[in-house]
């Protein structure tokens, strides 16, 4: 019987052993396939809120694009979350199967012990059994017999209780896990007929693109020209910044415009230390929104064949939509740039985060701000109805990549 108990153990935790790490990879699945969809319905929502809005061919392929990529991505996940069920669902027949082994071997034992016992009773009722002792020690081992008997059939009777409990919840499990797999095969059925209305429809925005591909190209390479233009004049911004604070801490600086490098203060250093430990865990500096232009050099996303470069990312976000401080720091400049509305800069230790593209700004030139605080709207452009922000991060005068810094971005 103990031989039995150690087998059925190491059987169930040989079983059980993948199920907690399987568990744990649905659950964080289960968060990224709900971010996704919230993500495709933002997506439909600024679509419908730019419908009546001039919008030009290049913009609208743009988002279809993005729309796709990120269904995709939701498929993809829907899909390993139910082959992940599959997995679980099959760990759980294993699992019924064991207890009902142990189940049936309990079962069979427990009828013989009572089945013993009871013929014991019919020879001899206890009391004979004990005064037929030949002296007092054989009485005493002979009432610990009976009283470890009686506690082995105890013993036997609450596993089979608890065996008989066990059982149904794993076949409770079972269903539901049945459940959630057909609801997510339904699911990814819906979203793969959505996948293919939203390419047809990307067909046709690009047959009309390269209809005018020549025109298409132009406008991009003057787009792009605009956009060096502002980073130009980003970049001497922050070269002044740090020119100033320099000065004030009383660094000499040989020529003007020539400075690179913070010289930090004691609390400067502080923060800057403070910046450098979250990265990859800085909030968004947006309530909500999606990445519309990576960091970098990189294909144009309707033009492939045309490469683009940015010097930060943008971020498409609703109407209204508050621009916020990814970290604390001080405002060091507000400054109104052609082409790119108005921007914020934020200085964090030898950091700076610029926010462009900024209306009703709500914060002042040496500020303190706090991490999250609002400063402004993210300004719509009237002619696309899309509200986007270009955000940008440095150290000292060097660009840094956004989506390193900022939490699942």
């Amino acid at each position: 019987m103990r031989f039995l108990k150690v087998t059925y153990v190491i059987g169930l935790l040989l079983i059980c052993a993948p199920s907690f790490s399987q568990s744990a990879k649905q659950q964080q699945l289960e968060e990224e396939r709900q971010r996704l969809r919230e993500e495709i319905v933002q997506m439909k929502k600024l679509r419908e809120d730019n419908k009546l809005k001039e919008r030009s061919v290049l913009d609208e392929v743009e988002t279809i694009n993005s729309q796709i990529s990120t269904r995709e991505n939701l498929i993809k996940i829907t899909n390993q979350q139910a082959n992940l069920l599959t997995r679980e669902i099959n760990v759980n027949f294993k699992k019924i199967d064991v207890y009902r082994t142990e189940l049936k071997t309990l079962k069979e034992d427990y009828a013989k012990m009572i089945k013993k016992s009871y013929k014991s009773k019919s020879h001899q009722s206890r009391i004979m059994f004990l005064l037929s002792s030949s002296d007092f020690a054989q009485a005493y081992k002979r009432l610990q017999y009976m009283k470890q008997y009686n506690e082995h059939r105890k013993e036997q009777a609450d596993r089979i209780e608890s065996n008989t409990l066990e059982l149904q919840k794993l076949n409770r499990d079972l269903s539901r896990q049945k459940e959630d797999k057909e609801t997510l095969v339904v699911e990814n059925r819906e979203a793969q007929e959505k996948l293919k209305e939203e390419k047809k429809e990307q067909q046709i925005l690009m047959a009309s693109i390269r209809k005018k591909q020549g025109t298409y190209t132009k406008q991009i390479k003057q787009k792009e020209e605009q956009a060096s233009a502002i980073d130009k004049a980003i970049e001497k911004l922050i070269r002044e910044a740090i020119a100033k604070a320099n000065k004030k801490a009383g660094k000499k600086v040989t020529k003007k415009g020539s400075a690179t490098t913070f010289a930090l203060t004691a609390e400067a250093k502080i923060l800057a230390d403070n910046f450098t430990s979250n990265k990859g865990k800085l909030p968004w500096p947006v309530g909500t929104g999606r990445v519309t232009k990576k960091f970098g050099r990189q294909p144009h996303p309707t033009l492939p064949n045309i490469q683009i470069n940015s010097s930060g990312v943008e971020i498409e976000t609703r109407k209204g939509e508050k621009a916020r401080t990814i970290f604390e720091g001080e405002v060091i400049a507000i400054q109104k740039l052609k082409g790119a509305s108005r921007l914020v800069q934020i200085r964090h230790g030898n950091y700076i985060t610029t926010y462009y593209n900024i209306e009703n700004i709500t914060v002042k030139e040496g500020q303190k701000v706090s991490t999250k605080q609002s400063i402004g709207e993210v300004r719509v452009n009237p002619t696309t109805g899309r509200a986007i922000m270009k955000f940008l991060i440095y150290q000292n005068a060097k660009r840094l990549n956004p989506q390193s810094w900022i939490y699942r971005m």
